[in-house]
């Protein structure tokens, strides 16, 4: 037998690591971050404790590696050509993609809303620590802040066509909070939302705010 080459022990330790996440997600989308355990993880995936850190440092480590993996596939579709305009083919583009994923992803949308709620873990990864949300190279916070100005602009230029009396403010509002509370619905309770109106829920949303 040959010995492997650098590019197949690469091609391991990344479907390792990959294992490692995936198993972590299952845990800490089902019983919270701070009930699971190193060692629930990596019996879970067979693997030993020691070996677990040969590829995370930290719990929190992993659970950034985890969330920004997600992170990439939600916002990659974001403005996409990563221009200074919000066109409406690219917002449509956006809201399909994240409709997808709360879809094809529910324990990672799972352990978002979690996270969000356990005091400290949130505030951490969204902090300059290491262990921060990112977007490829850039701190969520970043990012958000630049999706933000995108989205007020794209709203504001809405408003230049629905007349005097339109706010792109609560305008942009009303859409955020509407599309949070569909997540949170479907997420925890996707029995409501069948194929049919789930399908129906994206086209309306898109045909309001677009």
């Amino acid at each position: 037998m040959s010995p492997r080459t650098p590019y197949q022990f690469e091609e391991m330790r990344e479907e390792k690591k990959n294992l490692i996440m995936d198993t972590a997600l299952e845990h800490f989308s089902n019983q919270g971050f701070q009930s699971t355990t190193i060692t629930q993880i990596a019996r879970h995936a067979g693997i030993s404790k020691g070996l677990m850190y040969n590829y995370f440092r930290s719990k929190e480590d992993l659970l950034a590696a985890i969330i920004n993996r997600s992170l990439a596939d939600i916002y990659g579709s974001f403005n996409p050509d990563r221009d200074s305009l919000l066109t409406t083919e690219e917002f449509e583009l956006f809201i399909r993609k994240v409709f997808d994923l709360f879809r094809e992803k529910r324990k990672f949308w799972k352990l978002i809303y979690r996270v969000m709620m356990q005091q400290g873990v949130y505030e951490n990864l969204l902090s300059d620590h290491p262990n921060s949300f990112r977007v490829g190279e850039m701190p969520l916070k970043d990012f958000s802040a630049d999706m933000i100005r995108l989205m007020t602009d794209y709203f504001t230029r809405k408003g230049e066509k629905d007349g005097p009396d339109y706010d792109p403010v609560t305008e942009m509002l009303m859409f955020s909070n509407t599309l949070k509370g569909f997540a949170l619905t479907y997420i925890f309770a996707p029995e409501q939302y069948p194929d049919e109106y789930f399908n129906k829920t994206v086209d309306a949303l898109i045909m309001k705010y677009r």
